[in-house]
């Protein structure tokens, strides 16, 4: 994983995690609906989803056999496709997770890529997509496993991305608080439980009472548990998805 804060394994909690969102409005079902017409801010929303999940993508290649090298070219080459062609044209709004999309565009994209090799530099030159290519490395050899496959691979990376996404927004709501210091004094309590006389000492640090510790690690785990179930819901088309959707995805990881 790409560092010890996404260790995080947030068990999802059925039910309730749908409760007043409006999903006509999230990206990926913004993105489903460009498929059918013009929507507005389509393409900013692909390009946002595109933007956090890549790491899947370079994983499942390198997973493939693939150099680094040609992993990142790969990468690259896929988004500027993607984002060039109109390919949700084939997208089905009943089969609408948009990591199954993904996987399923990057497999169609790779028998392409071979049919025309050689044929033109792959993405035509054109970067779309910002990669962090040493982050990428590193987060695929910490979660290579001898067994993995490609698919496995492209779903640990997803979920991984998930907790590090959903960790960065509450880190920096606590910031945006003004409680930086007291979140990453406790962020370890997110997903390990506190031994004996731990939140005295965090207390004292602090300058709190243990049961405010106890409090505000409580509120930090329901906070993080919601936002990560927002960022899911931000890939799926139907509400009802999501809670499969969280369970697939970390039974993988």
């Amino acid at each position: 994983m790409a560092n010890d804060d996404t260790n995080a394994r947030p068990a999802p909690e059925a039910g309730g995690i749908s409760r007043g969102r409006n999903f006509s409005q999230t990206r990926w079902s913004l993105v489903l609906e460009a498929g059918r017409s013009e929507a507005a801010g389509a393409t900013e929303a692909l390009e946002r989803l595109c933007q956090t999940y890549w790491p899947a993508i370079y994983g499942f290649l390198r997973r493939q056999g693939r150099s680094p090298h040609d992993a990142q070219d790969l990468t690259q080459g896929f988004f500027a496709d993607l984002l060039r062609r109109d390919g949700l044209a084939a997208a089905d709004p009943a089969r609408g997770r948009f990591r199954s999309f993904l996987l399923r565009s990057l497999t169609n994209y790779l028998h392409d890529q071979y049919d025309k090799a050689h044929a033109q530099k792959r993405g035509g030159g054109a970067a779309t997509i910002s990669l962090d290519d040493e982050s990428a490395e590193l987060g695929y050899q910490r979660q290579l496993t001898t067994d993995a496959t490609p698919e496995r691979v492209f779903d640990q990376r997803w979920a991984n991305t998930l907790l590090e996404v959903s960790l960065d927004r509450l880190r920096g709501e606590f910031a945006a608080a003004n409680k930086g210091t007291c979140f990453d004094r406790l962020k370890t309590y997110l997903t390990t439980e506190p031994g004996p006389g731990d939140y005295e000492s965090a207390a004292r640090e602090l300058s709190l009472k243990p049961g405010t510790i106890a409090v505000t690690v409580h509120r930090m785990r329901s906070r993080y548990r919601e936002i990560l179930c927002a960022e899911v819901a931000d890939t799926v088309s139907d509400p009802r998805d999501v809670d499969g959707e969280l369970r697939a995805l970390f039974l993988a990881a």
